[in-house]
């Protein structure tokens, strides 16, 4: 009752938000930034939809479960009884079944009105597939919505097997979704820039006449458009980031302090306290080439090769990293090739160099390719979702003489058939760009350099500012 007291407010079923600690917590940073990945649930028919949703910790997860509660509260054709929140970090998988059954017996009233829960921070107790996958089959919870959360993912999850096989209501449900930072068209949207800002575009149509004529409509807005690019290189996409950013030009230390506890709890727990700065300006350093994990595991200090692909493993599954693997012509991973590691964020290369001395900034040409492949990556998951968690929604190639472009041309089914993406390379210059475009041109015959603030696109290859390209692509 007490982390749902909306059940004791149906006079005013939405009265309960202003004291909430949650949503009241958001009021000192927010721009108006809502995310709608769960629109469907606080809007839509309630039904036996099963929804998985992860993002890292700090992304506001737990701010759009309350947002969602509070659209549902506010529906005529549902009972706010029927909406059950859990906040479950720190349950076990017995407390699971045993909430599960204690919740429809609190809202008995409604009779057999299915409910929408509401799990927060679900996928941290162990078993906890098995367990709702029980639920699922044997309880009225068949006949529920069903929204879980969680801030990690593992390659031997069963999420696939005891949740999503048959048991997430219709086809058009998106079963599994992703809450990650702001994209760069957020950031704009929340702090107001005036720029236009043209797209989404298919990844795969990035080339095409909509294309063209969506990156003419920016052409005298590139100035301004850099200028907003090298501040969300600046600032990240957490939301409390930018919005301390757009007030003061830079995030505080609270908050990047806050970002460090959670991956110092996620994926350093026994090291010392500066072993995540250190970790994530060393990657920081490193994301634009292939990663030699055995000398950055040796300028790291760890003690072993196994020890820091543990981080490394551990730093990808908490949503703070994403893959790029070498990849051939098809798109398959090549065998035994080093791969790239992108951080999910801006800000994430930021923590080192602003919490310890002797950590040099990461520079903005590293920063911007890092922030292009995070942007192409969430294009890719948007049409084809759970290319991220099986990282490979994107990939670098390398020609026979050793030239790599960093974003493949990579398959992406489409109900008219197989789309392949537009090949991009991340070259943030302002000029001397056509020497830059030899390599991805003689290889794919088509693309684009991704560049600082020059356009053209009158050859096979286009130049194209990058924020532009990010606009693009969602």
């Amino acid at each position: 009752m007490q982390v749902n007291p909306w059940w004791r407010t149906t006079a005013e079923p939405t009265a309960w938000a202003t004291d909430d600690p949650t949503l009241r917590g958001r009021r000192s940073y927010d721009l108006g930034y809502r995310s709608s990945v769960l629109s469907d649930i606080s809007t839509g028919p309630v039904d036996d939809k099963l929804v998985v949703l992860r993002g890292p910790r700090r992304v506001g997860k737990s701010v759009l479960l309350k947002d969602t509660i509070v659209e549902l509260c506010a529906r005529r054709d549902l009972d706010v009884r029927q909406v059950i929140y859990l906040p479950a970090d720190g349950m076990r998988s017995r407390d699971l079944h045993r909430v599960a059954i204690l919740g429809r017996e609190l809202t008995r009233s409604v009779g057999t009105r299915p409910r929408v829960w509401l799990l927060d921070e679900v996928t941290s107790i162990v078993g906890w597939t098995s367990t709702m996958k029980f639920l699922r089959d044997n309880t009225e919870l068949a006949t529920d919505t069903v929204v879980c959360t969680g801030s990690s993912w593992s390659a031997d999850s069963a999420v696939e097997r005891d949740l999503l096989a048959g048991r997430a209501g219709g086809s058009s449900t998106r079963r599994t979704r992703l809450l990650l930072p702001m994209r760069f068209r957020d950031v704009l949207v929340a702090t107001e820039r005036k720029a236009p800002m043209p797209g989404p575009l298919s990844p795969w149509d990035l080339q095409g006449a909509s294309a063209q004529e969506a990156v003419g409509e920016c052409e005298f807005f590139i100035d301004e458009l850099d200028l907003a690019w090298q501040a969300y290189l600046s600032s990240g996409g957490f939301p409390r980031a930018v919005a301390e950013y757009h007030r003061s030009s830079q995030v505080g230390d609270a908050f990047l302090t806050d970002l460090v506890s959670w991956l110092h709890r996620d994926v350093d727990p026994d090291a010392a306290d500066d072993s995540v700065p250190r970790l994530l300006a060393e990657l920081a350093t490193r994301s634009t080439s292939p990663l030699n994990r055995t000398a950055c595991a040796q300028a790291l200090g760890y003690s072993t090769r196994q020890a820091f692909d543990t981080r490394l493993t551990r730093l990808v599954t908490t949503f703070a990293g994403l893959w790029s693997h070498q990849v051939d012509d098809a798109g398959r991973r090549v065998a035994g090739a080093q791969s790239k590691l992108y951080l999910s964020d801006p800000l994430l290369a930021w923590v080192g160099p602003r919490l310890r001395s002797g950590l040099g900034d990461p520079d903005f040409p590293r920063l911007s390719e890092n922030a292009l492949g995070v942007a192409l990556a969430e294009a890719v998951e948007d049409h084809q979702p759970g290319r991220w968690i099986t990282q490979d929604a994107i990939g670098h190639v390398r020609s026979a003489s050793g030239n790599e472009i960093d974003f493949a041309s990579l398959p992406i089914p489409t109900p008219a058939g197989e789309a392949r993406t537009t090949p991009l390379e991340s070259k943030w210059v302002s000029r001397h760009w056509r020497a830059e475009s030899r390599g991805i041109d003689q290889r794919l015959g088509r693309g684009i350099v991704a560049t600082k603030d020059i356009l053209d696109v009158g050859s096979r290859v286009w130049a194209v500012p990058v924020p532009i390209v990010a606009l693009l692509l969602g």
